[in-house]
């Protein structure tokens, strides 16, 4: 006969269950989700309000698209500075310098009225938004650590999440006769009181210690100047994830901008079937992230990673194989699925990587995704002028097979 308790000790299946997190821990969790969702919100609210700041500034469509390249200058400044700082600089003070940043500025897009002013918020934008990005995944990385369970998918879900309610939010503010400016500034100083009161929740990583928690090799005896720490951050599987990242990037890139484009343009479909087809290319993507991490748990790294790609391949494959507005709309839905876990994965890879802090390891993944968001929409409507849309969508199915078999190259 069993001691007493002893069963609740074990827990029915006889194994014994994790001890319960740490209260830090925990709110550890809490503070790295807020900025996930700072992040999306914003994006979302602004997304929806897009059309009423292009009429306010008068800009024409050929115009605004060359505006909105101001953002791929603060994209590239804050990719250089972060590379630079990540590692020497505390994870904390970048990940709040980011948000903070994205709080402050989504007023001033909203509210433009000039283009020089859009110029500047824009270029603010790609500044703060890809200051933050790199810090908070590698805090993603270090709160999964502590954890000891995957958690990459849901706080990529916070992210997804809130660029659904955000644009679901500016929808209503328009709807209502909300000007833009006044419904961001609103959610800027929502958002911006929970960050004031969790933001030293934020966590750091272990000093001296890498994105396994085990002590890092290399510090001193030269390695600390700027060209040997790059040197030592671009090793062979770093670079395989980069890889990774940038065909994803590139293929999700191109179905958000592209999918709506397709089902209007292409397919002959309204306005509001079009819009749903993008709906649901996004809601998918949302829902699979939450049970991502049971998924990788489950599957493991590398082959959630290879059955993730072939599903985005599959999906993408058969919208397009079958030119039909129902099919369109399943197989961008099922694209959704096969890409929601595939950048949270390649971020939880690279920032565990032996010898080398959470946050160097994700800047090599983050350098590696930005190119590809970049030249996602470029390079495929290049694509369609010289063919058509539909053949252009082809170089998603190519991307993400691409990755799908550098994915098998994947250490655990």
């Amino acid at each position: 006969m069993s001691e007493p308790g002893t069963e609740a000790a074990t827990g029915p299946d006889g194994r014994t269950p994790p001890a319960p997190p740490a209260r830090e821990t925990v709110r550890a969790r809490l503070s790295v989700c807020l900025v996930f969702l700072i992040m999306g919100a914003t994006m979302g609210g602004w997304s929806a309000r897009i059309p009423e700041v292009r009429r306010e500034v008068g800009l024409g469509e050929a115009a605004w698209g060359l505006a909105t390249t101001a953002s791929v200058v603060g994209d590239f400044v804050a990719l250089a500075v972060i590379t630079v700082l990540i590692g020497r600089v505390s994870l904390r003070r970048l990940s709040l310098a980011g948000a903070v940043l994205i709080l402050l500025n989504a007023p001033l897009m909203g509210s433009a009225s000039a283009t020089a002013v859009l110029l500047a918020a824009l270029a603010t934008w790609g500044f703060a938004a890809n200051l933050l990005s790199t810090p908070m995944n590698a805090q993603a990385a270090e709160v999964e650590r502590r954890y000891g369970r995957p958690l990459l998918s849901t706080f990529h879900a916070c992210f997804a999440f809130g660029m659904l309610g955000g644009g679901a939010l500016g929808t209503l503010a328009a709807a209502t006769g909300v000007p833009p400016g006044t419904q961001m500034a609103a959610v800027s100083l929502l958002l911006g009181g929970l960050l004031a009161a969790s933001g030293r929740w934020l966590p750091e990583e272990a000093e001296g210690t890498d994105g396994t928690g085990r002590p890092r090799q290399g510090q001193g005896q030269g390695e600390d100047g700027l060209a040997a720490r790059l040197r030592r951050r671009f090793t062979p599987q770093l670079a395989l994830l980069a890889a990774i990242a940038f065909l994803d990037s590139f293929a999700e890139g191109a179905a958000g901008q592209w999918s709506a484009i397709y089902a209007a343009d292409f397919l002959g479909t309204g306005e509001a079937v079009a819009a749903a087809i993008y709906t649901g290319l996004t809601a998918t993507a949302a829902f699979t992230r939450l049970v991502g991490d049971r998924l990788t748990g489950r599957l493991g790294h590398r082959l959630l990673l290879r059955v993730s790609l072939l599903t985005a391949a599959a999906g993408m494959g058969v919208a397009l194989v079958w030119p039909h507005p129902a099919v369109a709309m399943t197989g961008f839905a099922v694209f959704g699925v096969g890409t929601a876990c595939v950048l949270p994965t390649v971020f939880a890879l690279a920032g565990r990587q032996p010898g080398l802090s959470a946050g160097e390891g994700v800047s090599v993944a983050v350098i590696g995704q930005w190119p590809g968001l970049l030249l996602a929409g470029p390079l495929v409507g290049l694509l369609a002028g010289v063919w058509d849309l539909r053949i252009a969508l082809l170089s998603l199915v190519a991307a993400v097979l691409a990755a799908a078999l550098l994915a098998g190259r994947v250490v655990e």
